[in-house]
């Protein structure tokens, strides 16, 4: 398990350093018109609150998987001649980690302090002299170096190949105790002091250069971890969405924040945003993650899933009987019975689809969604309506659910062929089709949308968070998701088994 994970982090090593040497992001003139999504997360909850406890677990990773390399050495020694020494095998047994602290800083980067990390380095020490008689003696005995430790570490969020990345280059060691143990401390005293004198400036580089080797590369690995679960969250087989980047992250004293593309992937359909309306004043600074989403990324959307032919219902059954005996009166029963004219629900199939674009406006409101779209109800004989429908939806998430609740609608019937009423002036026919799609037919399908997003969701494992206060704020050309949660210790546990 061991030599897997080193062989993917030495693989890494070599496709990070082609990264770092490839040039940075380059962007237009005005990089917000072409953002689409925006993710801000704040500092008080985010990094104060909770990503402290998984900064330290991830430094305890960097230390253990660090690949010590033999330390070797020599000095001439009165009387005794010249005094070589290797340090072999050193490996980190026990590591312990007292304190962190993370502060975002006005420069762009992340401060990140880690205080009293107590670490045992074993291994094995081969020593030997050649005195002045030729007498060569060699030695070789296990050893335990107990150290106190202090991290600072600087990192900063950059732009390459379009996506975000993390430099933690800067980084920085302060040793407080450096101890050597040989083996049951049998060997003369003065060897102990020998040996902890000769290889105290040796060790403290050769520790420093590995540690911080490791603890930029798992900055690197994370950054791009964490990118694939994004773009994995925003994809649902043939649809996705572009989350490269459209200007460079940014690392405010009280946040930080990333700015996407968001245009559509499918097939062949083409995504162009060159007027998007964000602003960072539009987002505030007082819950721990905000998402701003435009009105035309929701349109592209809507689009795709059009093109891809899942705008489709279709119902029978109890649930088709459901639908046309909403109410009990006659005006129902003698409109249902002209339409079905007397054959079973069991034997009839409605089939909803939409008929072009639907088009999606964001407002203080709520979503307003207009559609035009064609229902067909199979029974002897068959009839068919075509109608526009104007529906505001506003949206909420409570308790691991996604709740879509319709505020209002707008039907215009467009067609309406039955053979019931050949010329269409029935009156009742298309009054009781207004009442039934109005007061059945929307929460109808919004009951079959709700959990299929909802699954869809969880899927992707947001049901994982626990999300505290959601809200969906609409407005015009946008929308803002913000929210309070607590980090999952599942992906924390994902990444450390795929990368180690």
């Amino acid at each position: 398990m061991l030599w897997a994970g080193g062989m993917r982090l030495g693989t890494a090593r070599i496709l990070l350093m082609l990264i770092h040497a490839a040039a940075a992001c380059e962007f237009g003139p005005v990089p917000y018109s072409v953002t689409g999504i925006v993710c801000r997360m704040t500092k008080p909850a985010a990094l104060l609150c909770k990503l402290n406890q998984e900064t330290a677990r991830l430094i305890q990773a960097a230390f253990k998987n660090a690949k010590f390399p033999n330390i070797t050495g020599e000095r001439s020694m009165r009387l005794l001649g010249t005094v070589a020494y290797t340090l072999a095998n050193i490996q980190v047994s026990d590591l312990s980690i007292e304190q962190s602290e993370v502060e975002l800083k006005e420069n762009d980067a992340i401060d990140i302090a880690i205080k009293n990390v107590t670490a045992f380095f074993r291994g094995t020490l081969t020593y030997g002299y050649a005195g002045a008689w030729f007498l060569q003696l060699f030695h070789s005995v296990d050893f335990e170096i107990e150290s106190s430790i202090d991290l600072q570490i600087n990192i900063k969020l950059l732009c390459q190949e379009e996506q975000v990345a993390a430099d933690a280059s800067d980084c920085y060691l302060s040793f407080h105790k450096l101890k050597l143990h040989l083996q049951g401390d049998k060997e003369p005293g003065w060897l102990k002091q020998l040996f902890t004198d000769f290889i105290s400036f040796t060790l403290k580089f050769v520790l420093k250069r590995e540690v911080c080797k490791e603890i930029n590369l798992i900055a690197q690995v994370m950054a791009n971890f964490v990118h694939d679960i994004a773009e994995n969250f925003v994809r649902d087989e043939a649809i996705g969405l572009d989350i490269s980047l459209a200007s460079d992250p940014l690392i405010k004293a009280n946040y930080l924040e990333s700015h996407h593309k968001g245009l559509v992937l499918y097939k062949n359909y083409s995504d162009i945003l060159s007027d998007s309306v964000f602003s960072p004043s539009l987002l505030s600074e007082s819950r721990m993650l905000y998402f701003w989403l435009s009105e035309h990324i929701l349109n592209s959307l809507a689009s795709a899933a059009f093109l891809d032919g899942r705008l489709e219902l279709t119902l029978r059954g109890e649930k088709l009987q459901a639908l046309f005996e909403f109410e009990d009166s006659e005006a129902q029963q003698k409109a249902a019975h002209l339409i079905f004219q007397g054959n079973s629900y069991n034997d009839s199939v409605a089939k909803v689809w939409s008929l072009a674009l639907p088009e999606i406006a964001l407002q203080p409101e709520g979503t307003v969604v207009k559609s035009l779209v064609a229902v067909e109800i199979s029974i002897f004989p068959p009839g068919e309506e075509k109608q526009s429908r104007i529906v505001t939806i506003q949206a909420a998430y409570v308790e691991k659910k996604l709740i879509l609740r319709p505020l209002d609608s707008q039907i215009e019937f467009k067609v309406i062929n039955c053979t019931a009423d050949p010329s269409g002036n029935d009156r009742s026919i298309r009054n009781f089709l207004q009442r039934m799609i109005s007061a059945v037919g929307i929460p109808e399908v919004i009951s079959k949308i709700e959990p299929a997003l909802t699954s869809l969701m969880n899927s992707k494992g947001l049901h994982f968070f626990e999300i505290k206060n959601p809200e969906i704020i609409t407005r015009k050309r946008y929308l803002i998701v913000q929210l309070d949660f607590s980090f999952p210790n599942h992906l924390l546990l994902k990444f450390l088994k795929q990368t180690f």
